[in-house]
């Protein structure tokens, strides 16, 4: 794996935790100076203490004017080279129980969440000689799965936007790309295991099988491994990588 370019400034939404908080950690080892993004300042305080990121900026992503201002401040320290679009939400039903709310919702964190995040940083950085923008998607991007179709449906549009932006972007120094995780061991799946707990009656351990039976490798994913593909994606070679989304999910795709 190539290096990065000399220190960029790297902003990861949703980096206080799970996938973020590791590719957060990643990029800070890689030589980034990097400012996790979040809702909860005290989450986003103890990846500082831990040494995973440099700087913190407070705002919801789905709330546009808000995140904008965090972005501009956080460019005002450093110029932003890599965004890391990684913030998101799941919420399960069956599909005629998905009212227009939980539809709602589900677009406006992981899918406008990503466009107001690109909004504000692409100005800045399609003028530089380096610039990465990533979009922490899923598999969910990629096939469907019963009773997630409103969240299915914002990260399929996660991929068709960063599919067509990459074309936009194709003869600047900007490469744009999606990383779609499979069920990954985080708190994020911990709430759907709760779930499955709770509503099937299951044991821990089988509710976890029923996640893991998804993958052909039979286990879920590491934050960590998803975090090594992101960071390539970061590096001086993969520069002709775009437009594409990024299945670490052990064959599932």
């Amino acid at each position: 794996m190539s290096a990065l370019p000399h220190s960029p400034h790297a902003l990861v939404t949703g980096g206080g935790r799970g996938i973020g908080r590791a590719i957060a950690a990643s990029l800070v080892g890689a030589g980034a100076t990097v400012t996790v993004l979040g809702r909860n300042a005290a989450t986003l305080e103890e990846a500082i203490n831990a040494g995973a990121a440099h700087f913190a900026a407070i705002a919801d992503v789905s709330d546009e004017t808000a995140l904008k201002a965090a972005i501009t401040e956080a460019h005002a320290r450093q110029p932003i080279d890599i965004l890391i679009a990684n913030a998101g939400s799941a919420e399960s039903a069956p599909f005629a129980k998905s009212d227009s709310a939980l539809f709602a919702r589900m677009i406006d964190v992981n899918f406008m969440g990503v466009v107001h995040a690109v909004r504000a940083v692409l100005p800045g950085m399609k003028d530089r000689p380096y610039g990465r923008v990533i979009a922490i998607a899923s598999t969910a991007g990629l096939k469907g799965y019963a009773y997630v179709s409103a969240y299915a449906a914002a990260k399929h549009a996660v991929i068709g936007l960063v599919r067509s932006l990459a074309l936009e972007m194709a003869c600047s120094n900007v490469t744009v790309n999606a990383v779609c995780p499979g069920f990954t061991d985080t708190d994020l799946v911990a709430g759907s295991i709760d779930n499955i707990m709770k509503k099937t009656g299951r044991t821990r351990e089988q509710a976890i099988a029923e996640l893991a039976k998804h993958n052909p490798q039979g286990r879920l994913i590491t934050p960590q491994e998803v975090a090594n593909a992101v960071l390539w994606l970061c590096s001086e070679n993969a520069s002709a990588i775009t437009g594409q989304a990024i299945a670490v999910a052990g064959g599932e795709i």
